[in-house]
């Protein structure tokens, strides 16, 4: 899912967000109709497809191994959390996390083993998405990407740009790469079943209620969880 998305040049990332007008909806999400309807299509993919597939991995998978799994995709994730703490010049983080990558990486066996969490080497959340918003660059427009989901304009530049160093998206050769990416889409889509279920008992709208939760989100780890207070206008 993510090597297609990278081949979506940015400049048409762009012209979408042009696309935008003035309505009187949420200021923040000019393309809402559109946004809606790559929704919908999302929804049906993932309905027919991913859940069904999710669910089967769950409830198939013992949950050792489903640990090791997750474990080991995180872990090649801290190669792209380290790379944009250097770019955010946050230099103490930065030695955690190549402390954290390199434990995982050796005594954990490849990652499989969390070995740096019980250190106090804490997993961090970093992107190049969050990198832009470090340096003042604003979310632009709300997008909701297919097959990806919630995003910003300055998102979607970020997860262009994080996938050119993402271990995963760059392993050759080519069927082990999609494998990996497959592997890792099923297995995050598991762990999100439970959320699923609060999701549906609490949301009347749920693109709404997944669009504000993504921003509110985003903003917070932006300001690695103090954001400024926004001012609003009528």
């Amino acid at each position: 899912m993510q090597a297609t998305f990278l081949k979506i040049p940015v400049a048409m990332l762009i012209s979408l967000a042009l696309l935008g007008c003035a309505t009187n909806g949420d200021p923040r999400d000019p393309l809402e109709p559109l946004n809606r309807s790559v929704y919908k299509f999302n929804d049906v993919v993932d309905k027919a497809v991913l859940k069904p597939v999710a669910t089967g991995y769950k409830g198939a998978m013992p949950d050792p191994v489903r640990t090791a799994i997750g474990n080991f995709f995180s872990n090649l994730d801290d190669v792209l959390v380290l790379l944009n703490d250097l770019l955010q010049f946050k230099l103490d983080q930065a030695a955690s996390d190549f402390s954290r990558l390199a434990w995982n990486t050796t005594v954990g066996i490849a990652g499989l083993v969390d070995v740096a969490t019980p250190m106090d080497l804490t997993k961090h959340n970093e992107d190049f998405g969050q990198t832009l918003g470090y340096w003042g660059i604003g979310n632009g427009p709300y997008l909701v990407l297919p097959f990806l989901g919630p995003s910003t304009l300055r998102d979607a530049v970020g997860t262009a740009v994080d996938g050119q160093f993402d271990p995963v998206v760059q392993h050759t050769p080519v069927p082990e790469r999609n494998s990996g990416i497959a592997i890792h889409s099923v297995d995050t889509r598991a762990r999100l079943l439970d959320a699923e279920k609060v999701l549906d008992e609490a949301a009347i709208d749920r693109y709404v209620f997944l669009r504000d939760a993504y921003l509110q989100r985003r903003r917070g780890l932006v300001y690695d969880g103090n954001p400024p207070r926004e001012k609003f206008e009528d």
